[in-house]
């Protein structure tokens, strides 16, 4: 059949049509999968910090567009809570839940396509359907917190690094935007994200001739990555400069090491040994001290909250000093207590943190006013979601899905596809340096963990599915 160059045309822009139409309808699909625990829930799920994140919104955005200033702004990322308020408007959460279950699912759509161009299709609504019935990718999709964009900043870094050639101009365009708000929608992203991009150095420096122009061109793919972090670094810099007069990655953030410290251990013993001679803040709180951080920050009978403004100043300015004096005096007991806190946090997962809470509820009239009653019809506001379940559920497919991942390494040992190491390296670095930043800085927390543990699973399946294309090449050969 003889096609004219017209026919031809039309011809190659109706593939490309329905190539578009049929990606946008997978993601469509693959959000909605995602979209479930929040519809079984009747509402988007929430934590006593998704109120802060939701409040300071307006807060900020005013300071920023109005530049109408205010004396607090809160301690939280500042870009997760304006990029949100777009999609809520202080009356309804759905919009943001849709907004990072699309996101999710359409940066595991260019994973997937990576590694299976052909059937990305199949391969894809199987995978997104593992994952979000067995895992808690669908769970923090629906979260209305920034857990779920740590995730997308590793994954999107894997892909702009050992899968750039399969990006288009626009995808390549807007994974930089998702990573860059992703590094900024919380601090501990932007420690793990700095580590990842080192981690990638050290990869691409053990590829080959550690010098030379080979070198600096594998070095040369890891560009993406660098204005990714640089860009983060400096947005944070400039609004916390812009906000507060003086440039910071932070902001007015707490002093979670001193806090950290105590709570271990060896920091309360140096200061019930050495605030006799000391005259700093902290030692007029040492009958308050315990082995719990989150008293110390946040409890309102607790040395940060009890504390005046200007004795919150003082304790910040004296966090730094403690916990080096407290290395110095006790390096083996610190060493021993934060050791301990990784490998409880690395152990330690599951869909926890959405039970009811009395605080947040009373969060609602000033913050969603609107959705109040809304939320006290959902399973989270009784106390009626399967969380043991859940866990049970999401243990056992990490159990299972490790068993897969070691099954299939002495098959793909020799056949399989040029990015599936650079995958499993930035995966599991990722799930090991989480539970280390996390348990080590801040406390050991199901949570922490949980918001990156389903990155195993879904290594698992791309796993599976390398080797069913490589077993298929074989067949075809």
């Amino acid at each position: 059949m003889n096609f004219s160059r017209f026919e031809a045309k039309s011809f190659a822009l109706r593939l490309i049509t329905r190539s578009s139409i049929g990606r946008g309808a997978a993601v469509l699909l693959g959000a909605i999968m995602l979209y479930w625990p929040a519809l079984f829930n009747g509402f988007p799920l929430l934590y006593p910090d998704s109120m802060t994140y939701i409040g300071d919104g307006r807060v900020v955005a005013r300071a920023v567009f109005l530049h109408q200033f205010a004396d607090y702004y809160g301690v939280r990322s500042f870009f997760y809570s304006l990029g949100i308020l777009p999609f809520h408007w202080n009356q309804t959460l759905w919009p943001v839940a849709a907004l990072q279950c699309l996101l999710v699912a359409w940066v595991i759509w260019l994973l997937v396509r990576s590694f299976a161009p052909r059937r990305t299709v199949a391969s894809y609504v199987c995978l997104m359907l593992f994952l979000s019935l067995l895992t808690s990718a669908s769970w923090y999709s629906d979260f209305i917190m920034p857990d779920i964009l740590g995730p997308l900043v590793y994954l999107a870094f894997y892909l702009l690094v050992f899968a750039r050639q399969t990006l288009s101009r626009t995808e390549h365009i807007a994974l930089c935007l998702v990573a860059v708000w992703g590094v900024t929608a919380h601090s501990s992203h932007l420690v793990l994200a700095g580590g990842l991009f080192l981690l990638l150095i050290l990869y691409t420096a053990f590829q080959g001739k550690p010098f030379g122009k080979l070198f600096l061109g594998r070095l040369w793919k890891l560009r993406d990555v660098a204005v990714i972090l640089a860009l983060a670094m400096a947005a944070q810099m400039a609004l916390h400069g812009y906000l507060y007069g003086k440039p910071s990655l932070n902001g007015e953030r707490p002093p979670f090491l001193m806090s950290r410290t105590i709570a271990d251990g060896p920091g309360k013993w140096y200061l019930e040994k050495n605030c006799s001679h000391l005259q700093w803040t902290v030692c007029k709180h040492l009958s308050q001290l315990n082995d719990d951080p989150d008293f110390f920050l946040w409890d309102e009978n607790g040395v940060y909250q009890s504390s005046s403004d200007s004795d919150q100043r003082k304790l910040n300015a004296e966090e730094i000093p403690m916990v080096l004096a407290t290395l110095r005096a006790y390096p083996y007991q610190q060493f021993s207590r934060s050791m301990a806190n990784f490998g409880n946090q690395l152990i330690n997962f599951g869909p926890y943190g959405f039970d009811p809470n009395a605080w947040m509820l009373g969060q609602f009239d000033e913050v969603l006013p609107n959705a109040k009653a809304s939320y006290l019809e959902s399973r989270q506001a009784h106390g009626a979601l399967p969380l043991e379940v859940l866990a049970e559920i999401e243990r056992w497919a990490i159990i299972g899905s490790l068993a897969v991942i070691v099954a299939l390494i002495p098959l793909l040992w020799r056949r399989h596809s040029p990015g599936l190491p650079g995958l499993a390296l930035v995966i599991g670095s990722i799930v090991i340096a989480n539970a280390l930043v996390t348990g080590v800085l801040s406390v050991v927390d199901d949570r922490y963990q949980c918001r990156v543990i389903w990155l195993i699973p879904f290594l698992a399946g791309i796993f599976f599915l390398d080797w069913l294309q490589q077993r298929g090449a074989a067949k075809a050969v």
